[in-house]
């Protein structure tokens, strides 16, 4: 049990059902870990263990009881810090945020409740979702258990560094462009954005409404699967939320136990491919692609025209949604306040000192340029030919489902990079996101798997499904996952603990 830490979910479960392990246990195993290392790695804002620990001891105290539980009982769980949860400091990792206590809990941390998970505390994070290195925290950045020079990916890096170096065996992420599969792939974990609506949105601090999904981190596909069980279903209280079954996706994936891949057919974006990736990107790719036609599936090259234009629509329609929803955090509404040091005192003096001074740079920069193309004299010539696009995305990826069952692409077009490296480069920085939008933008599936190494450093693939097929894109996954470099997942968390030591 020296490493009981390693362990995947779905294994602490079993060693939780068999009474090998007690709640209590696994619980402070975590604790533990994160009181030593999150100092240095900077993965968690808030740790609630009185919270934690007492979930604990009510699930053992149920167990021994002879009482039923929910499958994952005991099993301890980390959350995105844009994730209400009430009485635990929330701040979406900004200043503007600082110091709040939600009254209620979101619907997804309800549901980690009612499935008896011990929530270890909230994660950080870009500032209210924005950015891709974690780097936009207005507490620090979140070091990559990889190499404490390597950015974590993001937004949710800090979800995805603290499943990858063993401080949670999973984690809650929201996607709103790729902020769950980026860091994934810069991780070596597993990140899923599931269709649109599959999972409720109430609760969770929203950054572009109709982009933003919370989706599951984990180690491995199934775990991811069954993460999703646990929070997806119809929620009242998101207008959004769906109303149909998906299906059982853990029990999908244990069930994809056949490695034949025959008449499975397999889409190539030419959109998606070229220009922009870096050659050991490629090479693990190309060697993905070249052992699941080995695996009998067929490989079909198929083209989104549309996908061509999906970065620009994003970063219009993205932004205009972030103008709109941070319009609330004025220091009158939502907020901490911050009064002008001089001149007269008025609510438009007060609202330029908080918004100046509460929120960093990438969110003004988002809600300056969200509110132009929002204006009169902009809207149709922007965001009403971005919305435009976005109908081409949609009807692009319907028609080549009709050809393919899956489209594969790599996750993202580099390996992960070192901090400082891109956050000068607006422009680099939001091309980490280009094989990840256009999933947001048409609402389909898509999940992230790390299938090779490059240099040491782990590289994926990315899965998309149509629409509703979250099912399907789980077992599809896990036959990914088969075919895969076991080390693209296994973080060599001990070197980064020894330079932390030095």
């Amino acid at each position: 049990m020296s490493e009981l830490y390693k362990k995947d979910a779905h294994e602490l479960a079993e060693l939780l059902r068999a009474g090998e392990v007690s709640a209590v246990e696994l619980t402070e195993v975590f604790l533990e870990r994160i009181a030593t290392y999150n100092p240095a790695m900077n993965a968690y804002l808030a740790v609630d263990a009185a919270g934690a620990l007492a979930q604990a001891k009510s699930v053992d105290a149920d167990r021994a009881a002879g009482k039923e539980l929910p499958p994952y009982a005991g099993v301890p769980i980390a959350i995105k810090d844009n994730m209400c949860q009430r009485g635990v400091a929330t701040t979406a990792a900004s200043k503007m945020l600082e110091g709040w206590l939600p009254p209620y809990d979101a619907t997804v941390v309800t549901k980690l409740k009612e499935a008896r998970l011990p929530i270890l505390g909230h994660t950080n994070m870009d500032e209210f979702a924005m950015g891709s290195s974690t780097e936009h925290s207005a507490f620090g950045p979140t070091q990559n258990p990889w190499g404490k020079d390597l950015i974590p990916g993001g937004s949710g890096g800090g979800s995805a560094a603290a499943v990858a170096g063993y401080l949670a065996p999973w984690a809650l992420g929201s996607d709103t462009g790729g902020s769950i599969r980026q860091p994934g792939a810069m991780t070596g974990t597993v990140g899923a954005k599931p269709t649109y609506g599959a999972v409720s949105r109430y609760g969770v601090i929203a950054m572009a409404s109709s982009l933003d999904q919370v989706g599951p981190v984990a180690r491995n596909v199934r775990d991811a699967a069954a993460l999703q069980q646990i929070i997806g279903g119809h929620d009242p209280l998101d207008s959004m939320s769906l109303t149909q079954d998906l299906g059982d996706f853990e029990r999908g994936v244990v069930a994809a136990d056949d490695t034949d891949l025959s008449g499975v057919r397999i889409g190539l974006l030419k959109e998606l491919s070229g220009d922009g990736f870096d050659d050991d990107v490629k090479r693990a790719f190309d060697q993905t692609v070249a052992k699941l036609k080995d695996a009998g599936a067929q490989i079909v090259e198929i083209s989104c025209p549309s996908f061509e234009y999906a970065m620009a629509a994003y970063y219009i329609i993205m932004p205009a949604e972030v103008s709109s929803n941070m319009a609330r955090f004025d220091g009158v509404r939502y907020g901490n306040r911050v009064e002008p040091a001089e001149g007269p005192v008025t609510s438009e003096t007060m609202m330029a000192a908080t918004r100046g001074k509460m929120l960093g740079d990438e969110v003004q920069r988002r809600i300056i340029l969200g509110t132009h193309v929002l204006s009169a004299g902009a809207y149709d010539a922007y965001y009403g030919s971005a919305l435009k696009v976005r109908t081409l995305v949609k009807q692009d990826m319907e028609a080549a489902f009709e050809k393919v069952d899956f489209i594969l692409s790599p996750t993202t077009p580099t390996t992960v990079f070192k901090f400082g490296e891109k956050i000068n480069d607006v422009m680099a920085m939001y091309m980490n996101d280009m094989t990840t939008v256009p999933a947001n933008l048409a609402g389909n599936p898509a999940i992230s798997v790390p299938v090779a190494l490059a240099d040491g450093l782990p590289v994926s693939v990315q899965v998309i499904a149509p629409v509703f097929a979250d099912e399907d894109m789980y077992k599809f996954a896990a036959l990914v996952e088969k075919y895969a470099d076991p080390a693209a997942s296994a973080c060599p968390v001990e070197k980064w603990e020894e330079s932390v030591n030095d």
